[in-house]
Formats: structure tokens, sequence, C-alpha cells
């Protein structure tokens, strides 16, 4: 192995300094703080779910373990309807970014209805995830 494959590979293999010292500073988080953490996703991750599920033709699990869930959308091309949503469609000066979920399956043609919304990102306060869910449910009887 040359030495500058060798160098490549430790500097691939090590975790970044700022990454070590985060990790070391969480070994002295209370327990509280984690527990608080946990039930704040848990509400977002409710609210996101009942929300969309309300929404005609809109089909979200419950994720079990993730971040986010793959949404089925009333739409025929997910990825069109994203890029829509970000370049013509407004509701009172905002939008709504969506990740089309064709992209996360190997198989073609999986996920051409389906977007990626990750949770952890869905507002915090119960008013400004209540005015997200009323974008996503305008754009969606607006189409594209």
């Amino acid at each position: 192995m040359t030495p500058d494959c060798c160098g490549l590979c430790v500097t691939r293999l090590c975790p970044p300094a700022l990454g070590q010292i985060a990790a070391e500073a969480s070994l002295d988080t209370t327990d509280e703080y984690f527990e608080s953490v946990y039930h704040e996703y848990i509400k977002r991750r409710n609210f996101m779910v009942e929300a969309l599920n309300k929404m005609p033709g809109v089909v979200c699990p419950i994720p079990k373990g993730a971040f986010y869930s793959i949404v089925k959308l009333p739409v025929d091309d997910a990825e069109k309807f994203a890029q829509w949503l970000l370049e013509e469609f407004d509701y009172n000066g905002q939008t709504v970014m969506l990740a089309p979920a064709s992209g996360f399956y190997y198989t073609p043609g999986l996920g051409k209805n389906e977007v990626r919304i990750r949770e952890c990102r869905w507002p915090r306060s119960a008013e400004d995830s209540d005015a997200c869910a009323c974008r996503l449910r305008r754009s969606l009887l607006n189409g594209c």
C-alpha cells in the first residue's frame, strides 16, 4: 500500500475532531435531556403522521425508528411535484420542500409518487406545524 493511500484510509476512517469533542460532551448529558428530546420527536412524529393521513389520497405510515417517512402522495410524479413546489407554488409567501422518494429505491419505478419527509425537521410549534400541513394540503389541491 502506498503512503498516500494509507494516509487517505486513516483520514477516512477516523472520526473528525469536532465529532469526537461532541461525543465526549454527550457523556455528561443528563438522562432527562434525552427523555425530553425523545418525547419531542414522538410528538412531532405523531402530529406529522396524523396531519398527513388526514389529507385526501395521502398515505403516511408511522416510522418505526427512522427520523423520516416515505409518504405516498396523490400525484403521478413526485419529482415534478417537488420541483413545482419550489419553482411555482406559493401560499402566503411560503412553500414546502420535499425529497422525491424514487432516489431512495434501488428498483426503477418505485417511489414515483412518494416523497421523503423528515420528521425531525417538522416545525416545532403547533402553529408552525399547522401552517406547514396547510401549505402541503393547499399544494395538493392546486396540483402542478
